[in-house]
């Protein structure tokens, strides 16, 4: 047990010297070709890898030579256009293969189907390392594979827009890509973390960054209408708007592509495309809590509460005892 002592504290520093490492350092030079690289971003399970899988595989029916990375810890964003097989990460298979004293080879990692090339950049296991440090490894990883000199279209990053820490920003903050796209639907949480990369992006373009929001993707579209409004208030345009349906529900359970011209949903994800693909790159204008409240009935969100100060009787509970005071109470006459 002794001999474990050491590595338990050279591990602990790891993870402190992962959660404090500068970013600075990271390559971040633009490809030789006039490849379009985006990255969308959208809160967990809104439907960001659905999105993708159907709009790369649509671009390269297209005739576009399409690069899909999925940047997500959970490795999910390649499952739908896999048929639901799991894809190899470039994270375990570089571990594997520098145990082994191997080279990591574009075959280990990059996977096609349909014309598209698609990849999984994956992360830790839960508890043992920063997600946003296994990020930045992954493209250091591709950068040694020749990504500079890959010749594609479009390279799509799916990226987890919950999380705002280190490599999850990395495309904002070092101008990685050219433009952001949101998938949100029409609930406050999905449209919370749209505004809070609208704040990112807006951020680094005051610090001279020049990334920019391409416009939102609102998927499940019930027209009940605050993806609009928020697509309206924060001045970004509507890409697309794919309706709640079960058709496509049951269609993305059972890993189908729908983003081909012999889906009756084909058309919808060729103008996805074509939308994508001519989207200007705008500063948005994010919301604050109150202006994001205000798109929905405050009656569904509870946004007509006032906040009511606690006291220090309130916190102190049975604890709380009256305190000396230095009033002078008079009786009465």
């Amino acid at each position: 047990m002794k001999d474990d002592v050491p590595n338990l504290k050279e591990f602990d520093q790891r993870l402190r010297d992962e959660a404090h490492e500068d970013l600075a350092d990271i390559i971040t030079a633009e490809p030789k070709s006039k490849t379009q690289i985006i990255a969308i971003y959208g809160k967990g399970g809104i439907g960001k890898s659905f999105t993708l899988a159907n709009l790369s595989h649509m671009m390269a029916e297209m005739g576009k030579r399409v690069l899909l990375i999925g940047c997500d810890p959970k490795s999910d964003t390649t499952s739908l256009l896999f048929g639901g097989k799991a894809c190899p990460t470039i994270i375990e298979t570089s571990a594997k293969k520098n145990l082994a004293g191997e080279p990591v080879k574009i075959g280990d990692v990059c996977f096609k189907r349909g014309g598209v090339f698609a990849m999984e950049l994956g992360g830790p296991e839960v508890g043992r390392g920063c997600g946003g440090r296994g990020i930045i490894h992954g493209f250091e990883l591709l950068e040694k594979l020749g990504f500079h000199d890959w010749d594609f279209d479009y390279v799509l990053l799916d990226f987890l827009g919950d999380v705002v820490c280190g490599g999850f920003g990395l495309p904002i903050a070092r101008d990685m890509a050219q433009k952001v796209i949101l998938v949100a639907s029409n609930d406050l949480q999905s449209l919370y973390v749209a505004n809070n990369v609208c704040s990112a992006v807006e951020y680094f373009r005051k610090l001279g960054g020049n990334v920019g929001v391409a416009g939102l993707v609102i998927n499940k579209d019930d027209h009940s209408g605050e993806a609009q409004a928020f697509a309206k208030s924060v001045n970004i345009p509507v890409l697309a708007a794919i309706p709640q349906d079960d058709d496509l529900r049951k269609k993305s359970a059972n890993y189908q592509i729908v983003g081909t011209a012999e889906s009756q949903w084909g058309s919808l994800f060729a103008e996805l495309a074509e939308a994508v693909s001519v989207a200007p790159p705008v500063r948005p204008n994010p919301l604050d809590q109150d202006g994001l409240l205000a798109l929905f009935d405050s009656k569904d969100t509870g946004g007509d509460y006032v906040l009511v100060p606690a006291t220090d009787e309130d916190m102190r509970g049975k604890y709380a005892a009256p305190k000396a005071s230095l009033e002078v109470v008079y009786d009465d006459a």
